[in-house]
């Protein structure tokens, strides 16, 4: 029976990577901005993120948070992916989970990352949680609605393919794109010196608080069922561009501020 199940393993394993549930959603969109923030980083923090990471870049370990969910000993991590919103309010506002969300997710890493009694070993933990929640936070689906889970249960199709709104926010639309990370990465707006500190200026708060308004012209933008193609990317890929370098951006901020 061992010997047939080994013969099989390959089979289940070859089965298992091509199921939307095997893939961690937005990969290439976390490294993105990753690879964004490691632009905009001074050097002192760059030499301080090199000496916790152990080389490893932003891109690198910014789909970590996504990667322990497989693990239930990170279960209290789960709730600092995402906030839920009802589209008419602002996170002020809105009912918080005791469990905590994204923005208090963040704002813990932060403080972890400040704090000088923090182990070596914690700080790269919460850099590498920090990677990612940042970049979930310019997720408009990441800031959406308690009852469709940010979108997770609104039932699309992509390509003919049945998928979900959150999905096509997170991968679909970058993954369709056919760039790698990199290229994405490289092929940003050109922005002004003044351009940049004007997408830096805010808190966490302010930026769950701006990414909400494009969450509620998303939830606008299909119809349940909808079979979205071209034009759906063409509409709304330029969206994905802006918030991924926003992200990138405002990672870099965020950490300039805790190691400068």
């Amino acid at each position: 029976m061992k010997i047939k199940l080994l013969l099989l393993l390959p089979f289940f394993l070859m089965m298992n990577s091509n199921s939307e549930e095997a893939v961690f959603w937005g990969k290439n969109g976390h490294r993105v901005t990753g690879k964004i923030a490691e632009k905009h980083l001074t050097r002192k923090a760059k030499k301080q993120i090199d000496k916790l990471l152990k080389g490893q870049s932003l891109a690198f370990v910014s789909t970590f948070a996504d990667e322990i969910k497989s693990d239930r000993k990170y279960s209290k991590y789960y709730p600092w992916h995402y906030v839920n919103m009802d589209l008419d309010q602002t996170y002020e506002e809105a009912e918080k989970n005791p469990k905590g969300d994204l923005v208090t997710g963040i704002d813990a890493c932060i403080n972890i990352l400040k704090d000088e009694n923090s182990s070596e070993e914690d700080k790269a933990f919460h850099l590498k949680l920090l990677v990612h929640f940042i970049g979930d936070l310019h997720q408009p689906m990441h800031i959406g609605q308690k009852e469709d889970k940010g979108g997770n249960t609104i039932q699309v199709e992509w390509f003919g393919k049945g998928t979900n709104l959150h999905s096509v926010w997170d991968s679909k639309m970058i993954d369709d794109w056919q760039m790698s990370y990199i290229e994405l990465a490289n092929n940003t707006a050109d922005l002004s010196k003044k351009q940049i500190e004007a997408i830096e200026k805010g808190t966490v708060v302010d930026w769950a608080n701006e990414v909400h308004k494009i969450t509620k012209e998303v939830y606008k933008s299909v119809e349940k069922g909808e079979n979205l193609r071209y034009q759906y990317s063409y509409d709304h890929f330029g969206t994905v561009r802006t918030q991924l370098q926003r992200g990138g951006i405002r990672l870099a901020k965020v950490l300039n501020e805790i190691y400068d």
